[in-house]
């Protein structure tokens, strides 16, 4: 069973470190035990906390604490509402792009640029509803901006940082497609590439958070590498 650890928490926020295979809440579809099990069995108080949800087969759960997600196979930090306030006031944070967030990736092929912005909107593909695209009409699409800075390169791979600006889904890694880099070990956006670096699941770790807490601090949490990033980084030359 996948367990997320704690990396902070107080009477209004519980941040943990989710580990990648663990999805943030139930889709309808498995039966796999999920984070807000985990919160449910941890922190009971949670439960009612947040707001529900319809799946697409109209089942409706609940989500207690959820602020914001990570995809089933990315793995970090996940700041969790411990109570309804909480939940309204980092809401609101999100939504006016006040928080700041930092991934750290593996692509596949060696990056030339040092930093950079990658500012291609992102819609729903047509092949595939599960697929979202920077290559879709004008009008189907969201505003998506993402910032990168190149950590260190490898034969054939580097090492980035990126900084989703807007929250769209997939974001990291449809953009991380559209410049010819996508996430290694990423089944849905590189399916045809083969694992490399020993993953064995998408390369893709939410490094850092930063937000301002409800009692007015302004506060920066990480989740440390797992142990698969850190084998990865052996096999770089950092820049």
């Amino acid at each position: 069973m996948f367990v997320p650890t704690v990396v902070y928490e107080d009477g209004d926020i519980l941040a943990v470190n989710k580990p990648a295979g663990l999805a943030v809440h139930e889709d309808g579809r498995s039966d796999e035990t999920v984070l807000t099990d985990w919160v449910r069995e941890n922190h009971p108080s949670m439960i009612g906390v947040g707001e529900e949800m319809c799946l697409q087969n109209g089942e409706v759960i609940d989500r207690p604490g959820v602020v914001h997600r990570l995809d089933k196979d990315t793995s970090g930090i996940l700041v969790l509402a411990k109570n309804q306030d909480t939940f309204l006031f980092l809401k609101d944070q999100f939504k006016n792009r006040e928080t700041q967030k930092t991934y750290h990736a593996f692509v596949y092929g060696e990056v030339k640029d040092l930093t950079g912005t990658i500012d291609k909107p992102i819609g729903r593909s047509k092949k595939d509803f599960r697929l979202w695209t920077t290559h879709v009409p004008k009008g189907k699409v969201r505003e998506a901006i993402t910032r990168f800075t190149r950590l260190g390169v490898g034969e054939g791979f580097s090492y980035m940082a990126f900084e989703p600006k807007t929250g769209r889904t997939h974001q990291i890694r449809v953009h991380a497609k559209a410049i010819g880099h996508p996430v290694v070990a990423d089944e849905r956006y590189a399916p045809k590439k083969d694992p490399i670096l020993g993953f064995t699941r998408l390369a893709l770790h939410a490094r850092a958070i930063s937000f301002t807490h409800p009692n007015g601090t302004y506060m920066s949490l990480e989740a440390p590498l797992p142990e698969d990033f850190v084998f990865a980084e052996k096999q770089l030359n950092r820049d």
